[in-house]
C-alpha cells in the first residue's frame, strides 16, 4: 500500500444527502468528486431527448456507450458556485435535477449495458486516488477495493421531505405523497434490480442522517478518512 491520498466510496438510497455531503466532504479532504448519479441522469437525459425509452436496452445502451466513449460528459464543482454538468459541452444541471429523470436515471441504471459503458470512466476517475465516489454501487461494484467505504441512510419520510425542498427551491411544484411514493418505488427498483442492486458494503461504515445535520454528517465522515489514511501511512512507515 502505497501512502497516496485514498478513495471514498459513499452509497445509499435516493434523497440520502449524498451529493451535498460528497462534495463538502471532498472539499474539505481537497479530493476530486466524481457524482456518479449525475451519469446517469446525463445518460437518462439524453435518451428523452433521442426519443428513446427508457426500458429500451441495445438503444439506451448505445447511448451510453457513445457518450462514454466521447467522454461526452464533464462535471464541474467551482468553489461557492454552482455545479456544472456538461453534456455535449451543454450545462444540463437543471435539466437532470427534475424527478421525471431522476425516475429515469433509475431504470437507465438497471441496464446492464449502460453500467458496463460508464464502469471503466468510473474506475479510471478514481485511479489515483484523492477522490470522493457517490453513487448506488461504489463500494460493491465500481470501486470494492475502496480504502474508505460509507453508506448514507436515512428514513424514507426523511429522504422523501429532503428531496421536496430540494425540488421546491429549484422552482418546481411536486406534491409532498407523490415525492414520497415515487421515492419508495425507486428504492425497490434499485434493492431488486438484478445488476449491481443497492446494499451496503460488508465493510462499509454505516450513516443514518434521519437526526443529523449535514455538518455533523461531513465531520463524522472526514474524521474516519483521516484516521484510515493516517493508519495506513503509520502502517506504511514500519515497512
Amino acid at each position: 500500500m502505497s501512502v497516496r491520498e485514498l478513495s471514498v466510496a459513499i452509497d445509499g438510497p435516493a434523497g440520502a444527502g449524498k451529493s451535498t455531503v460528497s462534495r463538502r466532504v471532498a472539499e474539505r479532504l481537497g479530493y476530486l468528486l466524481l457524482d456518479t448519479g449525475a451519469l446517469y441522469r446525463c445518460i437518462a437525459l439524453a435518451a428523452k431527448e433521442a426519443g428513446k425509452r427508457w426500458d429500451d436496452e441495445p438503444a439506451v445502451s448505445a447511448i451510453a456507450q457513445d457518450i462514454a466513449r466521447r467522454e461526452a460528459i464533464r462535471l464541474e464543482a467551482p468553489k461557492d458556485a454552482p455545479e456544472r454538468i456538461l453534456l455535449d459541452g451543454r450545462d444540463v444541471a437543471r435539466d437532470i435535477r427534475t424527478q421525471e429523470i431522476a425516475d429515469g436515471a433509475s431504470k437507465v441504471s438497471a441496464l446492464p449495458g449502460v453500467r458496463a459503458a460508464l464502469l471503466d470512466l468510473q474506475r479510471s476517475a478514481a485511479r489515483e486516488g484523492a477522490v470522493v465516489l457517490e453513487g448506488r454501487d461504489i463500494g460493491t461494484v465500481v470501486l470494492p477495493n475502496a480504502e474508505a467505504k460509507f453508506f448514507l441512510t436515512a428514513s424514507v419520510e426523511e429522504r422523501a421531505g429532503r428531496r421536496y425542498r430540494e425540488l421546491v427551491g429549484r422552482g418546481f411544484t411536486p406534491a409532498l405523497a407523490e415525492v414520497e411514493r415515487e421515492m419508495r418505488e425507486r428504492d425497490q427498483r434499485d434493492t431488486e434490480r438484478p445488476v449491481a442492486p443497492l446494499r451496503q458494503a460488508p465493510d462499509a461504515v454505516l450513516v443514518d442522517s434521519t437526526h443529523l445535520s449535514i455538518d455533523e454528517v461531513v465531520a463524522a465522515i472526514v474524521a474516519r478518512v483521516l484516521e484510515i489514511r493516517d493508519g495506513l501511512r503509520a502502517a506504511e512507515t514500519k515497512h
